[in-house]
């Protein structure tokens, strides 16, 4: 199963009744301060409102590894997650080097991948348009932009498929990409260059989101991929207009507007690129990087996946351990 946005579906379901303890860890948080709905607001009130009475603000790492603990325990499955203040260079994080299925987060590296070759070895492959066949769109499964008729008779420019594989996280566009750079080979050379050296892809879309405990093939590990984003995001991986453009896609994303942007404040602006593989572990996934009013970004990533009884994605798993990320960088009270 490819990437979905599944925000509008589940911001229609009812909330779940769980117990206090896990009230937190189970609710499904709205999207981002511009725009919101008034039903995404009262959730997010509601989950920071039970994730203050649970527990004081966290001060660290060792705050950190109580609360994940917890949150795993009422989520039965695995949480994987890193934060980087790139102001200070303090991280905090679970798990931080165990390997978890990319899903479609891997989309974020590969269009700086894209980026960086028009910069350095392919002038004019930004502009360039590319065409495919409507049964390369179907068979990448979730392809909202590279199905439509006129696309598949027309072709997209590389930047044109950059914008629909992030913002909307369009299989078909991804593996247009992909091909750009040699396949999933290459991204996973560029993972090295880096300076990732266990982050790998070696399948397209949708294969690459099928996944069982213990495999190796279309995983990253939390810590790595966190400093990928903040090398493209915040450092000198790209030049600083590239760099810009890349920012701009990822604050453009209309996936994942309950997961990390739901548990920041609601003052910041956030940019990310969601992964979901679903299946039965139920994988699911986020990268961010978070632009507070004051202060140096942030960077957050973060993966999970349950136990192989409980199939149901819960977004609010990674909203909440988003927050508490930030809370042990000493970002929010």
């Amino acid at each position: 199963m490819g990437e979905r946005d599944r925000d509008d579906e589940r911001r229609r379901r009812p909330w779940r009744r769980l117990g206090a303890a896990a009230l937190a860890a189970s609710l499904v948080f709205g999207g981002t301060a511009c725009g919101a709905t008034d039903g995404e607001a009262q959730t997010r009130a509601a989950v920071r409102g039970a994730a203050s009475a649970q527990t004081p603000a966290a001060t660290g790492q060792a705050e950190v590894t109580r609360r994940l603990r917890e949150l795993e325990a009422s989520y039965h499955g695995r949480i994987g997650a890193f934060a980087i203040d790139t102001g200070t260079g303090r991280t905090v994080g679970h798990r931080t080097h165990e390997r978890f299925p990319s899903n479609s987060t891997f989309k974020a590296v590969l269009c700086g991948a894209i980026l960086h070759k028009a910069r350095t070895a392919d002038p004019g492959l930004m502009e360039r348009r590319h065409y495919w066949t409507a049964e390369e769109a179907k068979k990448a499964g979730h392809a909202p932009v590279t199905s439509l008729p006129e696309n598949i008779e027309n072709g997209l420019t590389t930047a044109e498929l950059c914008h629909a594989t992030i913002t909307v996280s369009d299989n078909g566009a991804a593996n247009v990409l992909l091909k750009q750079i040699g396949g999933p080979k290459g991204l996973t050379r560029y993972y090295r260059s880096l300076g990732d050296p266990v982050g790998r892809l070696d399948t397209y879309e949708p294969e690459l989101n099928e996944w069982e405990p213990g495999q190796k093939s279309n995983t990253i590990m939390p810590a790595f991929m966190a400093r990928d984003l903040a090398k493209l995001t915040t450092g000198d991986a790209l030049v600083p207009e590239d760099r810009r453009q890349l920012n701009e896609w990822l604050k453009a994303t209309t996936t994942g507007g309950t997961r990390i942007r739901a548990g920041l404040p609601d003052d910041w602006t956030v940019g990310n690129k969601t992964g979901t593989g679903g299946g039965t572990y139920a994988t699911a996934s986020d990268i961010a990087v978070a632009w507070r009013p004051s202060g140096a970004p942030l960077i957050f990533a973060v993966y999970t996946h349950r136990d192989g009884r409980h199939p149901e994605i819960d977004d609010g798993v990674i909203a909440q351990t988003a927050s508490i990320l930030a809370r042990g960088l000493g970002a929010t009270s």
